[in-house]
């Protein structure tokens, strides 16, 4: 309860600093300085208000960051990493799982079946009532995604992780750290998440 405040005050003010910097880079945009509006995320701040005081820009400069942007996204991080940066590798051991499952963590109890909907961008979500949603993780800005959703898979969590405490929260089976889930479950497909036992099957 009261631990939500603080993180409520600290995203409510983020927004109000980034609605403002915006309006500063379409100025800067209709000036002609910066190429597109988002440009301002790859300057630091110091940066950011050297170019609106000289109207000047290295270009060269934000099409590095973005190169070098798109690089880490295209990298898949290790599911296991101790706080020494050792990576561990490894496998569940389950004999209990219906052939072809997909094995991860019961983490909210139930079933349902339903329409997998394979969402890697908030911003880009389409979900309908019913939906089930298959993603790598979530953290509180995809609060508002659970409402009309009926099932959670993610690619990495734990039981304390934010999709796994939302989940129980609002009754919804979820299994997490289904690896690949994202790749192996196509946008679309009918799933069946099992959040009692720990497992996802594709339905024919």
């Amino acid at each position: 309860g009261y631990r939500e405040y603080p993180k409520y005050g600290i995203v409510s003010r983020y927004f109000v600093y980034k609605q403002a910097l915006l309006e500063e880079a379409v100025r800067l945009m209709q000036a002609h300085v910066l190429r597109e509006k988002e440009d301002i995320f790859y300057l630091t701040f110091q940066e950011l208000h050297e170019v609106a005081r000289t109207n000047q820009v290295d270009d060269q400069l934000i099409g590095r960051r973005k190169d070098a942007f798109r690089s880490y996204q295209a990298l898949t991080p290790p599911r296991v990493l101790t706080s020494d940066g050792e990576v561990i590798a490894g496998a569940y051991r389950r004999d209990d799982m219906p052939a072809g499952a997909l094995v991860g963590l019961p983490v909210s109890a139930g079933t349902i079946e339903g329409r997998a909907r394979v969402i890697l961008d908030m911003e880009e979500a389409s979900l309908e009532a019913g939906d089930i949603l298959v993603t790598a993780y979530t953290d509180p800005s995809w609060a508002p995604l659970f409402v009309p959703i009926e099932g959670l898979v993610t690619e990495v969590g734990g039981l304390m992780t934010h999709g796994a405490v939302i989940a129980r929260e609002y009754g919804l089976p979820a299994v997490v750290g289904v690896e690949h889930a994202t790749r192996l479950i196509r946008d679309g497909q009918r799933i069946r998440v099992n959040g009692t036992d720990g497992y996802v099957e594709i339905l024919p």
